[in-house]
Formats: C-alpha cells, structure tokens, sequence
C-alpha cells in the first residue's frame, strides 16, 4: 500500500510482509479513535508497525482470540461488549485484570496470550496529569457498568471512599460486595441513583466519575446529573465521555463552579501504556492527544 494522508493529519503507512499488527476488537468498532492514536505514534517513532480496527460479533469472539496466534498479531486492545469475555480466551491474566475482572489489552509472549488491563493506570495517571490526588478523596461514581469496574478499583486500592450509585441498585451493590475485600479498611459504599442519595452523597465528594454512557455522541442532551441536585463546587469531575469533548454533565459541573475533564486522558494514557507493551517503547503522549484531538473533529 502506497502512504497517503489521513483525515487524521498523519501519513498512511506502508505495508509489508514486515509489518508488524495490532489493533483493537470491539463491537460495533468504526467509532474508534485508537488507531489514529496509535498509527500516529508509530509514525512519529519510525516503527514498522501497524494499528488495525477488527469489528468482531460476540459469537465469533473465539474465533477472533484464536486468530491472534494463527495470523501472527503482536497484540490487541479490547473494547465493548468483550472485556469481561476476554478472561476466559487468554492464557494468563495480570493481577490487575484478574481483580477487576476485565481484560482491555492483550499482549503476546511467544505463543502465550496475556491479558492486561491498562484502563487503571490510564485512569490514575489522568488525574495525576490534572493535578488530583486519590489518596484518602472521597469519590463519587456514577455506574455500575464495565467502564465502573476499573474505576473503583483504582480508587479503593488507592485507599479512597467510594461511594457507587447506579440505577439498577442490584449492579452496583453486587460491585461493591466484589471489591470490598480490596477496600484495606477504605469505605466502598453503593446505593439508587435517585434524586435523595445524589443530593445525600453530592457534597460529601471530591472527586464525582461518570462511568455510565450518558452524554456520549450522538446522545449529546443525555446526562446523570439528576436535575435540582446541586453539583458541588469544590469537586472534581472526571467524565469517562470524550465524544463530544465536552458533555452536558461538563457544563453542569462547571455551572456548580466544579472543574470538569473529559475521558480524551484516560483514553490516551491507557493506550500509551498498551503500546508499551507491546513495542517495549515508550510512546510520544502529545502525539497521541493530537491524533485523537484531530479523529474526533468537531464533535
């Protein structure tokens, strides 16, 4: 394949029977930013590598998995709805994506299928980019969903409390029974996400997460901020959403007088740590905030 220019601002690669591939499984998958962020860093650091979107249907996740060895992919990220089935299809998993009980990278050892999951770092090291400390906050989050799972994970392990509201109060009890032996003496609470607990539990919080879906484009008038709770100004909210980058929950937030960040971090940082590895190279994070930056246009 002759390079060319991408909409995304960055040059096409040219591939051989050198290349090496990786690319991201998920359902539907034509929405993902992940390769313009990962094919631009592998520009920008000369690597003969290439990041591929595979839209793989639920029931030929198998086949997919097994693909990874037959058709020699150095790796994959993993995306909706296949996160939590992916632990059943490597053949080791880290600590980390043991506990949370998520697999969202798959790297390869030889003929060993490993299953990380970066979304914690890539959690924790986006509030560390805005300046927020976890350690002993007292955090909000809102969902009980896959998105929740590596989210309060990293805030009971860094020794924050946690209190967890979904709609489906049922998930997000049965969440906090799973980690509440990870809490080492943290407070890990969950309860409706109704109009009284949010404005019990509001102004209590540090730092509020939205790990739902709503907001995300093309639902851009969604938003989990129930309407009459005051959003408190002291707190920190941190939309796992970055499609638009900037969500209703964001401007509610910042109406309160809250700073508000979008998920575009968490993306990035969980990606870069994936790169890693997988190329053994350290990835050029601004490049990669470009790429995504210039994938997701106007929205």
């Amino acid at each position: 394949m002759n390079a060319g220019s991408s909409s995304s601002g960055f040059s096409l690669p040219s591939i051989s029977g050198r290349t090496r591939i990786v690319g991201v499984i998920g359902w539907p998958i034509a929405h993902s930013v992940s390769p313009a962020m990962h094919n631009a860093a592998f520009q920008a650091l000369g690597l003969d590598w290439c990041y591929v979107p595979f839209p793989v249907r639920p029931d030929r996740l198998a086949q997919a998995v097994a693909g990874v060895r037959g058709l020699g992919l150095m790796g994959l990220n993993v995306t909706v709805p296949h996160k939590q089935a992916l632990l059943a299809l490597v053949d080791e998993l880290t600590p980390e994506a043991r506990a949370v009980g998520a697999v969202n990278t798959v790297s390869v050892k030889g003929e060993v299928l490993v299953g990380h999951n970066t979304d914690v770092r890539g959690f924790l090291r986006a509030l560390e980019e805005v300046g927020f400390e976890t350690k002993r906050c007292s955090a909000l989050v809102l969902g009980a969903g896959g998105a929740a799972r590596a989210v309060v994970y990293a805030l009971v392990r860094s020794g924050a409390r946690v209190m967890l509201l979904n709609r489906t109060v049922s998930r997000a009890c049965a969440l906090a029974r799973e980690f509440a032996s990870l809490s080492e003496g943290a407070r890990l609470e969950a309860g409706p996400l109704d109009f009284q607990t949010l404005r019990r539990a509001a102004p209590q919080a540090g730092l509020i997460v939205n790990a739902t879906s709503l907001g995300m484009w093309p639902e851009v008038n969604a938003s989990p901020w129930i309407e009459g709770v005051p959003f408190p100004a002291n707190a920190l909210l941190f939309d796992l959403v970055y499609n638009p980058r900037e969500t209703l929950l964001m401007r509610q937030a910042r109406a309160g007088g809250a700073r508000a960040v979008d998920g575009l971090r968490m993306l990035v940082h969980q990606g870069a740590e994936a790169f890693e590895l997988w190329t053994g190279v350290q990835p050029p994070i601004e490049v990669m905030y470009a790429a995504c930056m210039a994938a997701l246009g106007g929205n």
